[in-house]
């Protein structure tokens, strides 16, 4: 059995920060992207190796790898995975297109849905999954939306983390994640309402993106992979 995962204990000693030059130039069907630089970072593939350890029962690595080094290049191949191409980017490519909260119009005294929001999408379809692989101790890696574009170059600027607790007060949710940008700190949350979700909604955060806003988050397809030396 498997213990909780936690940032203090799972996470990686070293934060997310790394060379400028992209560690990864990733085709896709909008273009390419390039991932791994300074604005961009390795996050997914560090909660995703982070989550791979985590599995395989061992302690992640102390140090930071070198751009020769085994872990290095594992990091890359499982920021790879988690954009999940195609699939995956069309998604973030989606959300980022979509509304904060639902578009709609009134005809005739009754009221017309035209798209669903980034808010509705979150609180609706992606959190009921999200919390019950939660609810069975199962972290999820989690694809989050910060930019509103049409500009596929700024798939980059989207985020990624660990998923990996929560708490519930009335309708008020705190999500609970290990941020890569962060280092190992167990006090890492997303926090939102699900009262309104058809309105725009704040998505309150202290993640390591400065002042950017979170727009909405949905559930990372995952796979594990082996750990180097395994």
């Amino acid at each position: 059995m498997l213990e909780s995962f936690l940032p203090s204990q799972n996470g990686f000693a070293f934060v997310n920060a790394w060379p400028t030059r992209p560690a990864v130039v990733l085709p896709t069907p909008l273009g390419s992207i390039r991932l791994g630089d300074a604005s961009a970072g390795l996050c997914g593939g560090m909660i995703f190796a982070a989550l791979d350890y985590w599995r395989a029962g061992l302690a992640t690595p102390p140090e930071r790898p070198a751009p020769n080094d085994p872990l290095y290049g594992f990091l890359v191949h499982r920021l790879v995975d988690s954009w999940h191409v195609p699939a995956g980017v069309v998604q973030y490519y989606q959300w980022m297109s979509l509304p904060d909260g639902d578009s709609s119009f009134t005809m005739f005294g009754r009221r017309v849905l035209i798209e669903r929001g980034v808010g509705w999408r979150t609180i609706k379809v992606q959190w009921p999954q999200i919390s019950t692989d939660l609810d069975r101790g199962v972290p999820v890696p989690l694809g989050v939306v910060t930019v509103a574009s049409r500009e596929p170059r700024d798939l980059a600027l989207n985020h990624q983390v660990l998923a990996f607790g929560y708490s519930v007060t009335g309708t008020r949710v705190n999500v609970r994640v290990y941020d890569p940008n962060r280092g190992r700190r167990d006090d890492i949350f997303i926090s939102f309402n699900t009262g309104t979700p058809t309105k725009p909604t704040v998505f309150e955060h202290n993640l390591g993106i400065g002042e950017t806003r979170v727009r909405g988050f949905f559930r990372a397809a995952y796979t594990p992979d082996h750990v180097p030396g395994r």
